[in-house]
């Protein structure tokens, strides 16, 4: 179970990794480009954001499985208290990317 565990970080922390190299990249492009607009960088932020919630969600499900293991009350309580924290984190993330998925269908149309 433990090597699951930490297959499911690697995955996460590859997740991030790949999504900031991507987003480096592109962030690149754009700086060196006369005039970017707003749209196009809003574009690279709500990619990195999308990826950076598939990692939370990989994170979460790692933090599950380590907890049922050998869950103590204490481990437990950890683990409530991350799942609070990553699915706040992930909420807002989510509700930030639908705002703004919105108000460029909204300007487009």
């Amino acid at each position: 179970m433990l090597y699951l565990v930490s297959a499911i970080e690697i995955i996460a922390a590859l997740l991030i990794g790949l999504a900031s190299l991507q987003c480096a990249v592109t962030v690149a492009g754009l700086f060196f480009r006369r005039s970017p607009s707003t749209a196009e960088k809003e574009d690279v932020r709500l990619q990195f954001g999308l990826w950076l919630s598939l990692a939370i969600e990989f994170e979460l499900a790692a933090d599950i499985l380590r907890t049922t293991i050998a869950p103590s009350w204490e481990e437990i309580g950890k683990l409530a208290a991350i799942v609070v924290l990553r699915t706040v984190l992930n909420y807002f993330l989510q509700t930030e990317i639908r705002r703004a998925a919105q108000q460029r269908t909204t300007t487009a149309g």
